[in-house]
């Protein structure tokens, strides 16, 4: 490593370059601390397999990288981190989750309710839309 070659580390401005055997992709982003990760906004963990590549690397070296159709990573620019995501990140990140773990047992029910049927009886799928009104009034106590 030549004197005032930076590494890259958590906080890094990342220049890189996507070897494939279809070409070369460039990717630009930010190596942040895996709770602020925000990969949609150039936000990179350091925890995710990209990151412990290319970390304790400096410019110009191609490092291999097996994921996918992706061979090697080859490491344009690195400067000081420019920015750090908001500290929204981890909120939005847990209520993606909470929304797609809530359309997962949504879904469940439904299969379940569908092969369920066929030995009880027939069921009501339109039922599965009160899972959305979380917190209202049960609409069956209403009409007693």
């Amino acid at each position: 490593m030549a004197a005032g070659e930076l590494l890259v580390v958590v906080g890094a401005h990342v220049a890189v370059e996507l070897i494939s055997k279809d070409g070369i992709d460039d990717l630009e982003l930010e190596i942040v601390p895996d709770q602020r990760a925000d990969f949609a906004h150039g936000f990179l963990g350091e925890g995710t397999p990209l990151a412990r590549a290319i970390l304790g690397k400096t410019a110009g070296e191609v490092v291999p990288y097996q994921v996918g159709d992706i061979q090697a990573v080859r490491i344009i620019r690195v400067a000081p981190g420019e920015e750090m995501p908001d500290n929204e990140v981890q909120s939005r990140r847990q209520e993606a989750m909470r929304k797609a773990v809530e359309q997962a047992e949504r879904t469940n029910a439904m299969i379940f309710a569908s092969s369920y049927s066929g030995k009880w009886g027939d069921y009501d799928p339109g039922g599965v839309d009160l899972w959305e009104k979380a917190g209202e009034e049960d609409p069956d106590k209403s009409k007693q």
